[in-house]
């Protein structure tokens, strides 16, 4: 029977239910960071996807299982770059300034269709959608924490000077660096980004105990 049916989107389903949940995801990934999570219809993500409202329901409970699904998968994998900068350095000054390195690519070549996906989701969310709005809250903690740690164990290696506050710095850090996004977003230039990317290794350097 299925020698019969000359349709890409049925065989998918049917035959790779891991690959089509994939497809999925990177189609409306996409449509999300770009058009809005609101503005995207089931229709767009068919379209986008070419598979049926019956496979993308196969695979998510409704659109907001999938909205959460796709910034989840989207910021894993800005979680997954900045984790390989950072274990590919040796003291904690190298590793902070491998997170910069990462931020400094989004006005030269941004890792995201439609710029930073936590922004995007954190301004048209707010209180609107309040449980895609504590996926944004949890993943923004976890950024925050994983900077913490790093500066924390380079006091505790006497690789940076104890003077500060870790937790307040990290908040700066990275609420600098993404109000620096959001004002290359609205301004198409990336001069506030480099700016805050300068001043923030300036002060690293500053931080950083010589050895």
């Amino acid at each position: 029977m299925l020698a019969f049916i000359d349709t890409n989107r049925y065989l998918c389903t049917v035959r790779d239910p891991e690959n089509t949940k994939k497809q999925i995801i990177s189609a409306a990934s996409i449509l999300f960071n770009t058009k809005g999570y609101k503005a995207t219809s089931l229709s767009d993500i068919t379209t986008k996807s070419e598979l049926t409202k019956g496979a993308i329901y196969k695979h998510f409970k409704d659109k907001s299982d999938l909205e959460r699904q796709c910034l989840i998968s989207m910021t894993n994998s800005l979680f997954s770059d900045v984790t390989k900068g950072i274990k590919g350095n040796k003291d904690a000054k190298s590793k902070l300034m491998s997170i910069l390195d990462y931020f400094e690519q989004y006005g030269k070549k941004p890792p995201f269709e439609g710029g930073c996906p936590l922004m995007n989701a954190a301004v048209e969310v707010d209180d609107s959608d309040p449980i895609l709005k504590k996926v944004v809250s949890n993943i923004v903690t976890g950024l925050q924490s994983g900077i913490s740690t790093v500066i924390q164990n380079g006091i505790d290696r006497n690789q940076i000077k104890d003077d500060f506050n870790v937790d307040e710095y990290a908040s700066m850090m990275y609420s600098a660096i993404e109000g620096a996004i959001m004002m290359m977003k609205v301004t198409d230039d990336d001069q506030h980004l480099q700016s805050v990317i300068k001043f923030l290794r300036r002060d690293i350097e500053n931080k950083a105990i010589k050895t």
